[in-house]
């Protein structure tokens, strides 16, 4: 499993368009990204910063990825989303979020292999 956090600005004049649409995310939505073997994926605000996490459970992330971006409803979805949001100035590559790299990790029980 691969843990994702993510990035991005909310434009301050879209805040209430942006979480009325994050109150019911389209059902195929949240499929295509099931098909992609996302998992617990939470977004965060803090002030007019947004903050996403999710767990990847696949094999290949950016062919999994490239499903999702394919996928004709999350197309539509992100035509509603992405006026909302203000990419950083140094996202890279990426389409619109920039990946946070993860600096520590607290491990469960079950996941502690020294036990």
């Amino acid at each position: 499993m691969k843990r994702i956090a993510q990035t991005i600005k909310l434009r301050p004049e879209h805040r209430e368009e942006y979480l009325e649409l994050h109150s019911a995310v389209w059902p195929g939505v949240e499929a295509a990204l099931r098909r992609a073997n996302i998992r617990n994926y939470s977004i965060f605000l803090h002030g007019d910063i947004l903050f996403a996490y999710f767990e990847y459970h696949g094999e290949d992330f950016e062919a999994d990825m490239a499903t999702v971006e394919a996928d004709p409803e999350t197309q539509k979805w992100w035509k509603l989303t992405d006026p909302c949001q203000e990419s950083w100035p140094d996202r890279g590559e990426a389409r619109q979020w920039s990946d946070i790299p993860e600096i520590w990790h607290l491990s469960t029980p079950d996941d502690d292999t020294t036990a």
